[in-house]
């Protein structure tokens, strides 16, 4: 399975969130209070993280989340845009490191 993944810098998480499960109909699979989260549907790996008022609403990076990934990896393209390619698992265990004592993945 392949999803394509899409990562926005945002300054509301909350106001995020509402707005995003509304346009997504569904809620985020993972949430992080205040500070992420995570929408995985048929198609479509969706992330969103707090960022500072001039950085909200830009891209912060693309990617594939895959199931053939062996490792958690980021190159960039030729635009200067960062590329992640992982797992579900990879991913997961990169929001536990991040917030070890909130992660709820």
């Amino acid at each position: 399975m392949k999803r394509f993944h899409l990562a926005l810098g945002v300054f509301n998480i909350e106001e995020s969130v509402i707005e995003y499960s509304t346009r997504l109909e569904q809620q985020p699979d993972v949430t992080i209070p205040n500070e992420y989260a995570l929408w995985r549907i048929a198609t479509l790996n969706f992330s969103i993280r707090k960022v500072n008022q001039e950085e909200s609403g830009r891209l912060r990076h693309l990617g594939w989340e895959s199931s053939d990934a062996t490792e958690f990896t980021t190159v960039i393209d030729v635009n200067h845009i960062p590329w992640e390619h992982f797992t579900a698992a990879h991913q997961d265990e990169e929001i536990r490191r991040t917030w070890p004592l909130i992660s709820n993945t």
